[in-house]
């Protein structure tokens, strides 16, 4: 593809509360085996975008460790590869990233060196499939300066988390209103644009000579009415896990067949890092009723309607309802968990017992006990 690929990874949101003091969101864990920057990265090797840059900052150990190696996607290859970007200081700057335009001006070698005449820029914490030659074509199509791919949204619950556009019927977007506070429009942005490499050049420098740093606002909203600016349409599933309620409901969509059957048995595939680790043990007595229970797991008790991430150990006549059990959790016997997300590494006593009461309830070591 004449593209090269830049994913923005290096956010942060409040609106995880506990589950973003670990991590980064773009690692944030999904669907058993996955993190949530896999399915940006598989679709940028499924596109045949043979470079991409990975710009990271918030919390990003485990986001680097998991982008230790290139191999799981494809991008090992003598000619392009995957890139890892986390601010530096030198002669020129001592800033970390003060946004999305500033981490890319900080970066811009990058974009210099490359010679492919595309970009096609993703965020790390959108849940999708996605071909990017679709809406290469179709930018090239409108002889558009930008393209945003926008999904029209039926639950308006969290509408005011995103940039909300409006478009006229040839697809031109005439304005865009970032995290209103209220709106009847339901059309979003989704994070992903394609633009001319020398374009965006010339907009990052431009935004950096007069101290704007920020993609949206300082470029996209700025240059409404100047560059041609059109959406291309998502109609197949796209979800945003940038807070507590969306990624308790993302993962829970993986529970639908229809759901997994279209991530994990429609081709192109989605990758991730794989460990070497013994399937899922079920002890005597253990039921499980439709859930994810991925590599490592030893169950003793009761599942129902859950997801149980890599290496965690349910304890005997212990019962979990509703709930996401992240990596290495351990829960102890004669234990009661509904409607809770379980933090990695986190110890649940014997004898507990856990509900939460409309947004799941945010579990880990320091939680108080109830019995």
């Amino acid at each position: 593809m004449k593209a090269i690929g830049i994913i923005l990874a290096g956010g942060n949101n409040k609106l995880m509360k506990d589950l973003s003091k670990k991590r980064a969101i773009a690692a944030m864990p999904v669907a058993g085996s996955y993190r949530a920057i896999d399915f940006a990265l598989s679709n940028m090797s499924n596109s045949r975008i043979n470079k991409v840059a990975v710009i990271t900052q918030y919390n990003a150990r485990s986001l680097n460790e998991h982008l230790s190696s290139s191999k799981w996607w494809d991008f090992g290859r003598k000619q392009g590869g995957l890139f890892v970007f986390t601010p530096t200081i030198t002669a020129d700057s001592s800033y970390w990233y003060r946004g999305t335009a500033d981490s890319l001006y900080q970066n811009l070698n990058y974009l210099k060196t490359s010679h492919e005449p595309y970009v096609v820029i993703a965020s790390g914490d959108g849940i999708y499939k996605m071909d990017y030659n679709k809406v290469l074509e179709y930018h090239i199509e409108k002889k558009a300066d930008i393209t945003m791919v926008v999904k029209k949204m039926t639950d308006r619950s969290e509408i005011n988390r995103f940039g909300l556009v409006t478009m006229t019927e040839e697809g031109r977007i005439t304005d865009i209103d970032e995290k209103p506070l209220e709106t009847n429009l339901s059309t979003v942005s989704t994070g992903i644009y394609v633009i001319r490499r020398r374009l965006l050049i010339e907009l990052i420098e431009k935004a950096a000579s007069e101290d704007r740093h920020d993609f949206v606002r300082d470029i996209l909203i700025r240059y409404k009415n100047i560059k041609k600016i059109y959406g291309y349409k998502l109609e197949s599933y796209w979800s945003n896990i940038s807070s507590v309620r969306s990624y308790y409901k993302t993962n829970m969509d993986f529970l639908k067949k229809d759901v997994r059957d279209y991530f994990f048995k429609q081709y192109p595939d989605i990758y991730s890092k794989v460990e070497d680790l013994p399937p899922a043990k079920y002890n005597c007595g253990a039921q499980v009723s439709n859930s994810l229970v991925s590599s490592g797991c030893i169950v003793n008790g009761t599942i129902e309607n859950s997801i149980l991430f890599k290496k965690i150990y349910i304890g005997n006549n212990s019962v979990v309802k509703n709930c996401i059990i992240l990596n290495n959790a351990y829960i102890g016997d004669n234990s009661y968990l509904e409607n809770c997300i379980v933090e990695s590494g986190s110890t649940i006593k014997a004898n507990t017992n856990y509900k939460g009461e409309g947004e799941p309830l945010i579990l880990d070591e320091n939680s108080p006990i109830y019995y």
